[in-house]
């Protein structure tokens, strides 16, 4: 028999230890997910170099193994204020911190220091792909007439592929999202002036790498570099003038505001933001827009983005 492609289970859970099974179960760890890739077996193949006597290709060892997975989930809260998101988890592996006011909100901010990882087993079929130690980053996608979505990329410690019966995923934590809409996502804010927008991405740009040494390997998130590009109807420059705000490098709040019933309101807030030079117009329907990127930057340490669920 062959391998459906479409016979996927994911689950994701943070680790106690590091690159330690903290014992995942699809009633408690399974990811509702979308358009899953895996590279299941990247590094380095180290050529040994052998001297003969005839010409071939020469004889290689696979060196620095790690494991790549991309995915994604939708935007949606738990349907409880101040119950964590099933994709929660995932926050907390691309380094940031999860704060929970009990019955008010859950919020994630980023961290420095210390950051937790994630241990995922993922199934193609019946073959099993266990990833360790993982970090990651996270790209938050807002578009009109779309579903939101949280675009994952993580990079994890190699486990051999294994055959095993695949775990049966408990679903039901994951909401369902809400379309974006003028009623659905009500606030988009750029230096406290409502903006109309097409569309919108936070990308947290997580710099993560693989560090392979002698008494230690890991994956670290060794930087965050943080932007925001987002395409909005273009307005007078006496109403918003990111041409003299970047110039001057003045940093502005951005706030995008998606939901309206508690337990399903997510609040991204970019409080130190500082527009890149617009780059000009673009015409959509006849109406000129603004397509333009910002950097979100720290202010005090550890505070150029927040995300609220409330």
């Amino acid at each position: 028999m062959p391998i459906f492609f479409r016979k996927q289970v994911l689950l994701a859970k943070i680790e106690a230890t590091y690159g330690v099974d903290p014992t995942l179960t699809g009633a408690l760890n399974a990811i509702l997910a979308k358009n899953i890739s895996i590279s299941p077996m990247d590094g380095s193949d180290s050529s040994r170099d052998l001297v003969t006597p005839y010409f071939g290709n020469q004889p290689s060892i696979p060196a620095e193994l790690h494991v790549s997975l991309s995915f994604e989930t939708e935007l949606a809260g738990s349907g409880t204020a101040g119950t964590a998101p099933a994709w929660g988890p995932l926050m907390r592996g691309c380094g940031c911190a999860e704060v929970i006011v009990a019955s008010t909100s859950v919020t994630y901010n980023p961290i420095t220091d210390n950051p937790e990882s994630v241990y995922f087993k993922f199934w193609m079929g019946g073959t099993l792909h266990a990833i360790k130690g993982a970090r990651g980053s996270a790209k938050i996608t807002v578009n009109a007439q779309g579903i939101p979505t949280i675009a994952w990329n993580f990079m994890g410690l190699w486990v051999a592929p294994s055959e095993v019966a695949a775990a049966v995923p408990t679903l039901t934590a994951f909401k369902k999202p809400l379309m974006v809409s003028q009623a659905n996502t009500p606030t988009f804010n750029v230096n406290s002036v409502a903006m109309v927008m097409r569309n919108f991405t936070f990308d947290m740009n997580n710099q993560v790498e693989p560090r392979m040494l002698v008494g230690s390997e890991a994956v670290v998130i060794v930087d965050h570099r943080e932007q925001l590009d987002f395409t909005v109807e273009a307005v007078p420059v006496s109403t918003l003038n990111p041409y003299s705000l970047a110039n001057a490098q003045t940093t502005v709040p951005v706030s995008l505001v998606h939901g309206t019933v508690a337990g399903n309101i997510c609040t991204l807030s970019c409080p130190t933001s500082e527009f890149k030079r617009p780059t000009g117009y673009q015409a959509n329907q006849g109406v000129a827009e603004w397509p333009l990127s910002m950097l979100a930057l720290p202010n005090n340490g550890n505070d150029q983005f927040s995300l609220a669920l409330t």
